[in-house]
């Protein structure tokens, strides 16, 4: 599948990332793919091996005569994440990414695309097998999980990589280099809450909440868009006027993904349902007024059920939960002082669910602050508590600390400035690259990140731009190079 990718240019870069997207790699399902690099490593004659995790290294030495030129660690991840649109059924751990070209972007068919990090991974290999390139020693870095946990940088073995500049490759915007990101945590909320059996005269039907553009939790949280369960909780919060009760709820799959569509069940007295009807077309109009321009798509509906479900929470329990919800931190908390533009804060609720009275809510907080962090950890604790819920932070992981006077900066706008014609702008990006994680493991690393432009990444929208793949592929190239010759 998706021969056509061996007809774009820079073809060795467009040829591995066919493998990938081929090569089914969802976070936590990577040991395929693994397995295939491998193997090809073994034919390029390229030494591999991996660490405790599961992380893989794939090492190739220096061009004759510049043994001594600093060596290269190229970085990317090997997960990708795993959205597809509702209504399109596919089987990330075992079903290709279906790829096509469409006016200068490559995009997928109904899901992600990957190219988050799948166009570094691919040049790196690329690079790798360039045997008409100078370099020093490299290193291709290849991390597990990180769209989940970061468990790879997170575990990476201290002592193993023996360069001393990196370049991360997991960037999404042409024209731009980062020297910083944002740390982050998740906040995992869970309760058991009290249910009772719906009475006589009540009614089960569903609320759904879809046709939102969703996006990248870090990247695109200042952009105004809408949250899936943000909006939905808003909504029933206003059908409390009509004696519902929640019997269960579902919106977002993934923490570090903007929810695109959220679904609840709820039961509420049969005469009452014209009303909420009518009810919910009014706030589908509010919605798209308010998010004109930017989410207009959003489509609330309500369909009858035709059987009553066992258990719906009590009344109390249903205004509670449905208080606290609506009362969460969301979205941008505070833009940076020190690097205007950028956020320093922000919390995405990313995935709620309601089973059988089980409540879990998983967030995820970032900030160029780990103070921040703390700080709205603690506010969900305390929020949460009112209801009897437990709240817990997993997976925290901290910032890069910018450094602009770095020597691998300057010779990347060097670099920039003769290959491209402009000077890069110098980013620290609002999300949770694993350049951080990595710097507090080998801290005497010099590290930059850059890429291509990809555009709604974490979302079936996701794109390429393939003319900025190509300028991307001439970067690196030539970084490396420019990194085995000796500095006058």
């Amino acid at each position: 599948m998706n021969e056509h990718l061996e007809h774009l240019t820079p073809q060795p870069l467009w040829r591995h990332f066919r493998t990938l997207c081929n090569t089914p790699r969802p976070s936590g399902h990577e040991a395929e793919l693994v397995a295939v690099l491998e193997r090809w490593a073994d034919g390029c004659g390229l030494a591999h091996d991996r660490d405790d995790f599961g992380n893989l290294r794939i090492r190739k030495p220096a061009t004759a005569g510049h043994e001594a030129a600093p060596g290269v660690i190229l970085q990317g991840h090997l997960d990708m994440v795993a959205q597809a649109n509702a209504d399109h059924p596919h089987d990330f751990t075992r079903d290709p990414i279906e790829t096509y070209v469409d006016d200068g972007w490559l995009r997928a068919r109904h899901t992600t695309l990957g190219a988050d990090n799948g166009l570094g991974v691919a040049a790196a290999l690329a690079i790798l097998e360039d045997d008409a390139l100078v370099h020093g020693p490299l290193e291709a870095l290849f991390t597990l999980e990180e769209e989940t946990s970061m468990g790879g940088a997170m575990h990476l073995a201290e002592g193993w990589l023996e360069g001393s500049v990196l370049l991360n490759l997991d960037s999404e915007d042409r024209g731009e280099v980062f020297i910083g990101c944002a740390g982050g945590a998740d906040i995992v909320v869970e309760a058991q809450l009290p249910t009772a059996e719906p009475s006589a005269g009540e009614v089960a039907v569903q609320l759904s909440l879809t046709g939102l553009v969703g996006g990248h939790s870090g990247i695109d949280i200042h952009r105004g868009r809408g949250n899936a369960n943000r909006l939905l909780i808003r909504v029933l919060r206003v059908l409390e006027a009509f004696d519902i009760r929640l019997v269960s709820y579902r919106g977002g799959t993934l923490r570090n993904a903007i929810p695109r569509e959220a679904f609840a069940t709820l039961v509420l007295p049969a005469d009452e349902v014209t009303a909420v009807k009518r009810r919910v077309a009014e706030l589908q109009k509010t919605l798209r007024a308010e998010l004109a321009g930017i989410d207009e798509g959003v489509v609330l509906s309500l369909k009858p059920l035709k059987d009553l479900p066992e258990q719906a929470l009590n009344a109390h329990a249903s205004r509670m939960l449905l208080a606290a919800l609506n009362a969460a931190p969301y979205g941008v908390e505070r833009m940076s002082t020190e690097v205007p533009g950028v956020v320093e804060t922000s919390n995405n609720l990313g995935v709620v669910s309601l089973e059988k009275g089980r409540f879990h809510l998983c967030a995820l907080v970032r900030s160029l602050r780990d103070s921040a962090t703390a700080d709205i950890a603690d506010r969900f604790r305390g929020l949460f508590e009112l209801i009897g819920a437990r709240t817990r932070v997993e997976h925290a992981y901290p910032g890069w600390t910018p450094d602009p006077d770095s020597p691998l900066l300057a010779r990347f706008r060097h670099l920039h400035r003769q290959l491209v014609g402009s000077d890069p702008a110098v980013k620290v990006i609002h999300a949770g690259l694993e350049c951080g994680i990595l710097a507090g493991k080998y801290p005497q690393l010099d590290m930059i990140s850059f890429g291509p432009s990809i555009r709604g990444a974490h979302s079936p929208d996701e794109r390429a731009e393939l003319d900025s793949v190509s300028e991307f592929w001439r970067l690196l190239r030539g970084l490396i190079e420019d990194l085995a010759t000796p500095q006058a």
